[in-house]
C-alpha cells in the first residue's frame, strides 16, 4: 500500500514538472537557475508530501510550494555575472512587486485568477489586478527588434502583427535554418521567436544555436506543439517556451518577459 501511494505521489508530481520548469526558467531567466528552483520544490515535497494535498488541484499545490520557496529567497533572477540577468535586474526594479509572477501564471501556465491567487497566497481580485499591471508595465518598458523563424506563412504574419502591435520591430521571417542564420547576420535581433520544425525539415533549434554561436547571449522564445520535449531538464533547453497553438495574450506575455533578459544596446528602456 505504501509503495503504491509513493508511486501515485510521484506520478502526480511528474505530470506537472515540465511546466514548473518552464515557469521557473521564465522567472529566473535561464535553465540552470530555473531548474535549481524546481529541484528545491521536489526536495520540499519529498520532505512534506502533504503539501500536495493543501489545494484541491495538485498542480496548484506544486506551484504554491514553488512560490513559498521563491518568495523566501527574495525572488532573484539569474546570477548577476550573466549579462542577460543584469539587464533583467535593472528592468525589474521598476515593476510592481509580484506582477510578473501573476502574469506568467495566468498567460503562460493557464491558471485562472482564482488559481493564481491560491498559488501566490493573495485574493483573486489582487491576482487579476497584478496581471493587468504587468502587461502594461512590461510592454511599456522595453522595445527592440525580433527575428521570426516560422515556416507557416499565416502564423508568421500573425506573430509579426502581434509583435509589431507591441511596438517592436520585426527584422524578418525565416522559413529555413539557412534563411534564419542569414537574416540574423544581416540585422542582429534583440529577440528570436522560433518554431521547432521548419519548411525544409531543418530544425529551428539548430538555427537558433547557430545564431547564438555567432552573437552570444540573446533571448529566445520557442513555439512548439510539444513543449514537454524541451522541458526534460536533461540537456540545454530554452528558458522561454509557449505552446502551439498559442493565444495572443500568451505571445505578448512571453515576448515581454523575454525582452527583459536582452542585453543588446538597441533596446530602449
Amino acid at each position: 500500500m505504501l509503495a503504491q501511494e509513493a508511486l501515485d505521489h510521484s506520478a502526480r508530481v511528474a505530470r506537472h514538472l515540465p511546466y514548473l520548469r518552464r515557469y521557473s526558467r521564465a522567472l529566473t531567466g535561464n535553465q540552470t537557475s530555473g531548474d535549481a528552483y524546481a529541484v528545491a520544490v521536489l526536495e520540499s515535497v519529498v520532505a512534506d508530501p502533504a503539501a500536495l494535498d493543501r489545494h484541491g488541484d495538485p498542480k496548484v499545490a506544486l506551484f504554491a510550494v514553488f512560490h513559498s520557496i521563491w518568495s523566501s529567497s527574495g525572488a532573484p533572477v539569474a546570477e548577476a555575472e550573466s549579462s542577460l540577468a543584469s539587464a533583467a535586474q535593472s528592468h525589474l526594479a521598476g515593476l510592481t512587486q509580484n506582477s510578473r509572477e501573476a502574469l506568467l501564471l495566468n498567460a503562460i501556465e493557464g491558471f485562472d485568477r482564482n488559481e493564481v491567487a491560491a498559488v501566490m497566497g493573495i485574493s483573486a481580485a489582487e491576482a487579476a489586478e497584478l496581471v493587468e499591471i504587468a502587461l502594461r508595465e512590461m510592454e511599456a518598458s522595453v522595445r527592440g527588434s525580433v527575428l521570426v523563424i516560422e515556416d507557416e506563412a499565416l502564423i508568421a504574419m500573425d506573430i509579426a502583427d502581434i509583435v509589431e502591435g507591441m511596438g517592436h520591430r520585426v527584422t524578418g521571417n525565416a522559413r529555413t535554418r539557412a534563411e534564419a542564420v542569414e537574416m540574423a547576420a544581416e540585422d542582429r535581433p534583440d529577440l528570436i521567436l522560433a518554431d521547432i520544425q521548419l519548411a525544409d525539415n531543418s530544425s529551428g533549434v539548430d538555427a537558433v544555436n547557430e545564431i547564438l554561436a555567432q552573437f552570444g547571449e540573446l533571448p529566445v522564445i520557442f513555439i512548439t506543439a510539444f513543449p514537454e520535449r524541451l522541458l526534460t531538464g536533461n540537456r540545454p533547453e530554452p528558458a522561454f517556451l509557449i505552446n502551439k497553438p498559442y493565444t495572443e495574450e500568451q505571445l505578448r506575455s512571453a515576448v515581454s518577459q523575454a525582452m527583459f533578459f536582452s542585453s543588446t544596446d538597441t533596446l530602449r528602456g
